[in-house]
């Protein structure tokens, strides 16, 4: 059995949903693993992480407005101590989670022909973000 645990730094991006499948697979290196499964961890309460289409910037998009009709800033929340996108940021985060696991095959991930990893980021200014990814296998 083989296991790399590697912190991923993902650069600071605007609010939105971003494709980072190439940016993470640049800095983790699975070619030692023929069969396995790679979990990814966002160390953040205000991001998340998921997996869906990696074609068109258009589902990005249409994400980012269902999520911010689905949980609006002007809901008067009491946790507002950094701002009026901190609670909804950490609603959102909830709601699409901050982990999960892709199957690994002859060093790749097994990705489906049109799926991507996406970093959620929601808030503002959420700066760089941590993703831990702990991969194992054969």
């Amino acid at each position: 059995m083989h296991w790399i645990q590697q912190d991923v730094t993902l650069e600071a991006k605007e609010r939105g949903f971003h494709l980072v499948t190439r940016e993470v697979m640049r800095a983790v290196d699975l070619s030692d693993i023929e069969t396995g499964v790679a979990h990814f961890f966002l160390q953040h309460t205000s991001a998340a992480i998921t997996l869906n289409e990696n074609a068109s910037p258009d589902v990005r998009g249409d994400f980012e407005r269902h999520f911010r009709r689905m949980v609006p800033e002007d809901a008067h929340y009491e946790h507002t101590i950094e701002g009026p996108d901190d609670m909804p940021a950490h609603l959102k985060a909830s709601l699409l989670g901050s982990g999960l696991s892709v199957p690994i095959r002859d060093g790749g991930l097994l990705l489906g022909t049109w799926q991507g990893l996406y970093l959620c980021e929601h808030r503002e200014r959420g700066g760089p973000r941590t993703l831990v990814v702990t991969a194992f296998g054969q």
